[in-house]
């Protein structure tokens, strides 16, 4: 019930004939790929070194700075709905006892 049906090709019916072809000689020569310039080579004196480092450490402490304030700001949210949730939920258990 569910096999596959392998299609079959049917023969071609009529004169078959390939494309026209010219054959183009190669080209006996090549010219040279061209030469990347030479770039200059970078040199860090021990200032640049120490300013690099500087600029590294200063980007970790601003981007975990605000990543941890982030996650303050989480955890506040978080601690405020619980203590709503529960307030609502007596407010609610004391109205069913009256």
């Amino acid at each position: 019930m569910l096999r596959p049906k392998v299609p079959t090709n049917p023969l071609p019916t009529g004169i078959v004939t390939g494309t026209a072809r010219s054959y183009v000689p190669a080209v006996p020569h090549q010219t040279p790929a061209p030469t990347a310039p030479a770039r200059p080579t970078v040199q860090l004196t021990p200032g640049a070194v120490v300013a690099v480092i500087g600029g590294g450490t200063a980007v970790v402490l601003v981007v975990g700075a605000v990543l941890v304030s982030m996650l303050l700001a989480v955890a506040v949210t978080a601690a405020s709905l619980a203590i709503s949730a529960l307030v609502v939920r007596s407010l609610v258990a004391s109205q069913n006892h009256r």
